[in-house]
């Protein structure tokens, strides 16, 4: 038995294919978000507001309690954060409360909430400490309960969903030393032993939960063989499995209370059972659940601005200069309203596809990715915008400002802590690439074969064929629509103006779209700053439609709807401004002459600007060996009784 060589070396092509098989293909499903890519303003799938059931609402709200009454009583921030641990205790409280299993179904002694509740429940649990926030988020939206929910066998769900809702801490294994975002060179192998065990060994990163956990989902390669179909598989295990071994704890500038570690599997016996779903859906199991997933991330981007809203109000009302307080000076001024304007929108965006997950009548993988998006890019500015109106106090530790008599408002935490959001569950880089993939689809499905070098002239003429037809239909619908109109969407009051603005914009970002494919055709994949800015537009004219909708819900409702309706205006016009730019930087950017600087950077032709400074860092490789083998260090792993 022999597992295969670490690190496979793939091609670029070769790492493109594997990403490719492994997202959902097919689009069974409407999507506002999709047609949004095509020029579509489909506001009839967002409008009316769809709106939870009173059971699911009732169940909500009472859990809600439960953990406002447990967060006020029993957490305290300050500690975790200085000790960067959450108390044994505190973990003992959130499993008698049932927050382990928030998104299990009560037949097997969860809460059964729905997507909409679980984001608010992340969001007040996140507000008390941010580490709380990630510990229950990478057990339930990203650990064992979520993969077992979507693609588990009855038995697995019978076996360990009970666990998962009230002792056991699941954490989530995909990431490697050398591989990120790259999951085709995955080198932690699963090699099949007879029939019905395979023997795991590798290692795994940046696994959180990985310390404290009790039950692992690990994704690994399984060898290709007579009987094994082979690919990347994922697997539910036994945290304390011989040859398991957690070999450090790891230390970050933010969430300091978050038990992330780095994984040794060594001849790890994993009962075949165990495999969730067939040998190679490993990576679609990951992708498929990460739709939803990502949505707790920017529940607790909403939640992080709702709380700078509060500080911002309270503090810059407080503090004068120059004779009236300082929200009352322009400069300041313009931050509080960003800051309040973007937190409506955040959570329009944020409830709205939490809402249509629950309903599960539209596909909404790219909402869900444009949530995430958008929710931590525009969440990290309102943070650094919020220790900026505190000046100096925003650079001071809590400790610090309590120390000295002043309120221990922790903003620089706040800073800290939300820093990783645009790194977490796919960094905004790589949110980029995998969301302009899905805005493509539909040209890619008619007109793919044009552009791929391996096809052959009868398939490439073929899909001309097919591409003609579909252009044919299409490209005339983006020359006019109702964003033309003065009365188009007069429901929305003083809001249709943005609707129209928006559905101009999709057709406009449309055609865009449809110019580069026909300049760059098979170079479209490497223009990464044209598809960013692509997204980034589609993400701004999802915040206005999300936006808009809400306020008008409100409205209706009689619920702050006047207020509502002035944020949403608020935002829709500071969100103007950025699609304004976004499409002038489509076709006048630095993106060719920065390719040049840094072919000279990595050439060493600038090595003269580092002259003058020390560099503090340590020796040591840039990427840690992660060769398989037995342990050399101790085992860290400490689970919660």
């Amino acid at each position: 038995m022999t597992a295969p060589q670490h690190k496979p070396k793939v091609s670029e092509r070769e790492a493109r294919q594997v990403a490719e098989a492994a997202r959902e293909q097919d689009w069974r499903k409407p999507s506002f978000a999709k047609e949004l890519f095509l020029g579509r303003l489909r506001l009839d799938l967002i409008h009316p507001h769809p709106q939870p059931a009173p059971e699911d609402v009732e169940r909500g709200e009472a859990f809600l309690a439960k953990m406002r009454d447990f967060c006020e009583t029993r957490v305290d921030g300050r500690l975790i954060e200085r000790e960067s641990k959450i108390p044994d205790e505190v973990v003992n409280g959130l499993k008698e409360l049932g927050a382990l299993g928030m998104k299990i179904d009560t037949k097997y002694g969860g809460q059964g909430l729905t997507q909409v509740y679980y984001n608010k429940a992340l969001a007040l649990a996140g507000s008390a400490s941010p580490a709380i926030g990630a510990l229950l988020s990478a057990h339930q939206s990203i650990g064992v309960p979520q993969p077992l929910k979507l693609f588990g066998t009855q038995e697995q769900k019978d076996t360990f969903l009970p666990r998962c809702a009230r002792t056991d801490i699941s954490a989530f294994l995909l990431t490697e030393p050398d591989v990120g975002s790259d999951p085709a060179r995955l080198a932690t192998a699963a090699v099949p032993d007879g029939e019905d065990t395979y023997v795991l060994d590798g290692v795994k990163l940046w696994t959180t939960n990985g310390v404290v956990a009790d039950l692992l989902v690990v994704m690994a390669r399984v060898p290709k063989s007579e009987g094994h179909k082979g690919g990347i598989t994922a697997f539910v295990v036994e945290a304390d499995s011989p040859g398991v071994t957690v070999e450090n704890r790891n230390a970050f500038m933010g969430l300091r209370g978050i038990e992330n570690g780095v994984t040794r599997f060594h001849r790890v016996r994993v009962p075949a059972a165990n495999r969730i779903g067939p040998e190679g859906s490993g990576l679609k199991i990951a992708l498929t659940t990460l739709n939803t997933g990502r949505l707790s991330l920017p529940a607790m981007c909403v939640g992080s601005g709702k709380w700078c809203l509060k500080i911002a109000r309270e503090w810059a009302g407080a503090r004068e200069q120059w004779g009236r307080p300082v929200a009352r000076h322009e400069a300041v001024g313009a931050k509080i309203s960003f800051i309040a304007a973007t937190t409506f929108a955040l959570e329009a965006m944020t409830d709205l596809s939490a809402q249509m997950a629950d309903e599960n009548r539209n596909d909404i993988r790219i909402e869900a990715a444009l949530a995430k998006l958008y929710g931590s890019e525009m969440g990290w500015l309102i943070t650094d915008e919020l220790v900026q109106i505190r000046g100096g106090r925003g650079f001071e530790t809590a400790d610090s400002l309590a120390a000295r008599g002043e309120r221990a408002v922790p903003a620089e935490q706040m800073l800290r802590d939300m820093r990783i959001n645009r790194i977490f569950e796919g960094s905004t880089e790589i949110m980029h690439l995998l969301i302009a993939r899905e805005a493509v689809d539909a040209h890619l499905s008619v007109a793919g074969d044009l552009i791929d070098p391996d096809k052959t002239l009868q398939d490439k003429a073929k899909a001309g064929v097919g591409a003609a037809g579909f252009y044919a239909k299409w490209l005339p619908k983006l020359v006019a629509g109702p964003g033309q109109l003065p009365n188009s969407y007069g429901e929305f009051g003083p809001l249709a103006q943005h609707l129209r603005y928006a559905e101009r914009s999709a057709r406009k970002l449309a055609r865009s779209t449809f110019y580069a494919m026909s300049r760059w055709q098979g170079r479209m994949e490497t223009k990464q700053g044209f598809l960013g800015r692509i997204v980034d537009i589609g993400a701004e004219l999802f915040a206005m439609s999300a936006a808009c909708v809400r306020a008008e819900h409100l409205r209706a409702a009689g619920e702050n709807g006047r207020e509502a309706v002035q944020l949403a205006d608020t935002f829709c016009r500071q969100s103007r401004i950025r699609v304004e730019e976004l499409f002038t930087r489509l076709w006048s950017n630095t993106d060719d002459l920065d390719r040049k600087v840094v072919d000279e950077v990595l050439a060493g032709a600038y090595t003269w600007l580092e002259e003058g400074v020390l560099d503090p860092s340590g020796d040591g490789p840039w990427i840690a060996d992660a060769t398989p083998g037995p342990p050399t260090r101790d085992n860290v792993h400490r689970p919660v009784r």
